[in-house]
């Protein structure tokens, strides 16, 4: 792998750590906002969460045509952005997954 793939890889799994965490505070300042234990912070939130979420799209976009991911391999990455966390478990596994690609 080379230099400018690691540097990409690498800027992947910091956004997709930042885009989990700012998931988890979407969800829970929706729920805090529905009990009505706090004002609410989702027109805050939420614009912050879409754009990180746009940069996580781009970067697994990017990452697939220079690693040369299948369909499959996207698919999952981008799948997993919707679950809340899943963008952790993806930074986990994507270190094997630059490395499973010739």
């Amino acid at each position: 792998m080379s230099r400018s793939q690691e540097r990409l890889l690498l800027g992947f799994r910091v956004v997709a750590v930042i885009e989990a965490v700012s998931y988890v505070a979407l969800v829970l300042a929706s729920i805090a906002h529905r009990i009505g234990q706090t004002q609410n912070f989702v027109p805050r939130i939420g614009p912050v969460h879409g754009v990180i979420f746009l940069a996580y799209l781009s970067y697994a976009l990017l990452l697939r045509r220079v690693l040369r991911w299948d369909a499959s391999t996207t698919l999952f990455v981008i799948l997993a952005a919707v679950i809340p966390l899943g963008g952790i478990y993806v930074e986990q596994r994507v270190g094997k997954l630059a490395r499973l690609k010739p």
